[in-house]
């Protein structure tokens, strides 16, 4: 176990809280491992009435995954970096099937890994500090931890655009496009949790009857131009939509999607439209995880970041370096099927829930 993640029981309340502050409470693999082993117990614990997630101190829920340990990893024989995807996608996975109601409190900067631990929750409350995003094809990477599931599934074409900038919004563009269900102020977060553990039966009407009607969604008045400009699946046609329109917001947009990997775009891309017509959240997280593993072997990541988080000279050359260059047979590679040995699965102890 690890004091990054602080597990406890509250009533009759299992708490995960994450606490990493140096980090913002970034993951590593030792708190999925735990965070595992936590919904594990608490899932055959009848006197366990639900979950809630949060982060303990510091600023942020979570700002994503060990990106130093994976790019390290990435560098040299890539064992490191499979065996974190492989348990904190089964984390994911996990957090998906669980039977018993979850609780993600989204205070914060929740980008990346901190996304793939709070969609999956049944409640997931933003609040005035909420600020979502992710970014991951500004460092070569795509948009994991299930994005390939929840960001087609989002309304319009909000999902493809989220994938591809790497935009921010924040609580009331959560709550606004259903990434939250509920919109609660910072400052009486304490006593909502201290409520629901006093009543867990209570949650759902505790977590409502907190809820605020949150300031006007700046991503609504969006909605419009990112459903026509980002309509379609194939790079070259989003960016000549872009182009057309010509408006200083398209420009912008524009000026944003220069500055990432071409080829990571290409796949997110192709990633939400296969995800999009998925029946079931294993068979993604197996998409999900070729994905990774190939995806880490090209020069993008570890140039990624290198320029993005390392040198922080934020000029990455990404190779290839135009998205006419990103051929369709190397994207397909990227979605290849791995050994069957090395293939991604579920927790073995979820065997009767594969296909929920």
């Amino acid at each position: 176990m690890t004091d990054e993640v602080l597990i406890s029981r509250d009533g009759n309340i299992g708490r995960i809280r994450l606490n990493r502050p140096k980090a913002i409470h970034a993951l590593t693999p030792a708190m999925c491992e735990a965070i595992i082993a936590a919904l594990l117990n608490w899932r055959s614990d009848g006197s366990i009435a639900a979950v809630t997630i949060d982060h303990a101190e510091g600023r942020g829920f979570c700002a994503g995954g060990d990106i130093a340990l994976i790019a390290n990893s990435a560098k040299s024989d890539c064992v490191e970096a499979e065996h974190f995807f492989f348990t904190e996608y089964r984390m994911n996975h996990l957090l998906f099937v669980y039977e018993k109601p979850i609780m993600a409190f989204i205070d914060g900067i929740t980008m990346g890994g901190g996304v793939g631990i709070s969609l999956p929750a049944r409640y997931r409350v933003a609040t005035e500090r909420t600020l979502f995003a992710m970014p991951e094809t500004g460092i070569g990477l795509f948009p994991d931890v299930g994005g390939g599931w929840f960001l087609p599934r989002l309304p319009g074409r909000i999902g493809a655009w989220l994938a591809t900038t790497g935009g921010r919004i924040d609580g009331a563009d959560c709550k606004a496009i259903g990434i939250a269900t509920h919109y609660i102020p910072s400052e009486i977060l304490k006593d909502v949790k201290t409520k629901i553990i006093a009543d867990p039966a209570a949650v759902e009407s505790l977590l409502n009857n907190a809820g605020t009607s949150p300031p006007p969604s700046k991503l609504e008045g969006l909605r419009a131009d990112i459903d026509r400009l980002f309509a379609y699946d194939r790079y070259e046609d989003i960016l000549a939509a872009l182009k057309a329109d010509g408006s200083e917001w398209a420009e912008k947009q524009l000026s944003v999607l220069a500055t990432k990997s071409p080829q990571t775009i290409k796949v997110a891309l192709r990633q939400l439209a296969t995800g999009a017509n998925l029946a079931d959240f294993t068979d993604n997280m197996r998409m999900e995880y070729r994905l990774a593993c190939h995806v880490i072997r090209r020069p993008d990541f570890i140039e990624g970041v290198r320029a993005v988080i390392v040198d922080k000279d934020n000029s990455p050359k990404w190779v290839p370096s135009t998205p006419e260059a990103v051929t369709d047979a190397l994207v397909d590679s990227l979605f290849s099927a791995l050994p069957a040995d090395k293939e991604w699965s579920p927790l073995p102890e979820l065997t009767p829930a594969l296909g929920a």
